[in-house]
């Protein structure tokens, strides 16, 4: 483009410097021409951009790995000029996503539309946004970019793989010591009577008090620790292992299609997320621990928000955190009371944490372990070795699983 306007410019000069020497007007009329021309382009250039609104529509603002994510855009001329073309180059951050486009003619008080698409296979908090508008003249003499810095965020939960059993945890079971946290739901341990609220079911109403205080009163109750499950998920540094993700990641692909990067980073990620579906699907009470490097702590709770929130924390989980995984334990460990089931994943070949279970399942708490061998992930093999841990959990009274790259997450974690 800067080469053909300085064509011109060369051009407009040699008929100027040919009229002087000749004094024939063809050239002068010839450098009127080239004038024109070059001041028409920079006019016309210059009202390309204006008068033109973009619209940007996203659907979602939450979805999943494997999930496709789509967004609409739209260009409007509002000027009484025709639009020859206008390039949208979009900045997101989001993997794969390719939303920027060249639009055709677009006529006065004309609409162009178009949908960008993309499948997301990468977990994280991206950016959408800005945008560059850029635009010329007829000729190509002259390009104009308008800058549109607004912009929003896409959150990309990571992805779950189905689980048909991985365990039987201890039911609830009458008796046991009932922990001061009161419970949407009905269990085994009557805490008190409150005043009746709008959408209290009628079978919790206390008819006896209600009739002796004159007024509706339901029971409450409180979560039995029997049927607590605490995840304890591992993403110090010290546990990290990965290889270089291969151009091709079909290779690396199994449920269904879905894709995990070669990282143990991820499988820990996964894991986690297909666990924590698992139980809250089945209606357990599910805890969670992580330190991502910050502490992330949730109480027991069995709804859907809890499942929404741990995939939030999950999303954006990275392995930097210089706690040990002994420590997470050792530290998060006050949580659990007598009965409750521990779920630690982690890729740390340390012996460290194992005894730190050891500990758990000594105050009678239940004890799995998901091992991860970071040595098909590349890891030194001066770590230590994956069945040297799992035959010091299962020694010491715990059910162990352990995962290796490219196993199959629904198979392995699918056994009673």
């Amino acid at each position: 483009m800067a080469d053909r306007r300085n064509g011109v410019y060369v051009l407009l000069i040699s008929c100027l410097l040919l009229g002087l020497l000749t004094g024939k007007p063809f050239f002068f009329n010839l450098a009127y021409v080239l004038g024109g021309l070059l001041i028409t382009a920079r006019l016309w250039s210059w009202l390309a951009l204006n008068r033109i609104a973009i619209g940007r529509q996203t659907r979602v603002r939450r979805t999943q790995v494997g999930r496709p994510f789509e967004e609409r855009f739209s260009v409007h001329n509002n000027g009484w000029l025709p639009r020859l073309w206008i390039e949208v180059r979009d900045h997101s951050t989001l993997p794969n996503y390719h939303a920027s486009r060249v639009t055709p003619l677009v006529l006065p008080r004309a609409n162009y539309a178009w949908t960008a698409r993309t499948t997301c296979r990468v977990r994280g908090e991206f950016r959408l946004g800005p945008l560059t508008l850029s635009s010329g003249d007829p000729f190509g003499f002259f390009q104009m970019t308008r800058q549109i810095a607004a912009t929003t965020s896409i959150l990309v939960y990571p992805a779950t793989v189905p689980i048909a059993g991985f365990f039987a945890p201890s039911g609830i079971i009458s008796g046991g010591d009932a922990q001061r946290r009161r419970a949407q739901f009905v269990t085994t341990n009557a805490a008190g009577v409150r005043d009746y609220a709008p959408g209290d079911s009628f079978n919790r109403i206390h008819w006896r008090s209600s009739a002796r205080r004159d007024k509706l009163l339901v029971k409450e109750f409180e979560l039995d620790p029997q049927a607590d499950v605490w995840l304890f998920l591992d993403l110090s540094a010290a546990s990290l292992a990965a290889r270089p993700e291969a151009s091709d990641p079909n290779g690396g692909s199994y449920n269904s299609g879905l894709y995990i990067p070669p990282s143990t980073e991820e499988y820990a990620v996964v894991i986690a997320a297909s666990l924590a579906q698992h139980f809250l699907a089945g209606g357990r009470t599910l805890g969670f621990v992580t330190y991502h490097p910050r502490r992330t702590v949730m109480q027991p709770d069995r709804d859907n928000r809890q499942f929404m929130r741990i995939l939030e924390a999950l999303a954006v989980a990275k392995s930097t955190g210089d706690l040990a995984f002994e420590q997470t334990i050792e530290l998060e460990s006050h949580h659990l009371g007598r009965g409750a089931t521990a779920i630690l994943v982690s890729a740390d070949l340390d012996p460290g944490w194992t005894r730190a279970a050891q500990m758990l399942i000594r105050r009678g708490v239940r004890v799995v372990a998901v091992q991860i061998d970071a040595l098909s992930f590349g890891a030194d093999p001066a770590r230590g070795r994956a069945d040297d841990q799992i035959a010091r959990l299962i020694g010491n009274g715990a059910e162990a699983f352990i995962v290796r790259e490219n196993d199959n997450l629904s198979a392995v974690l699918s056994r009673r």
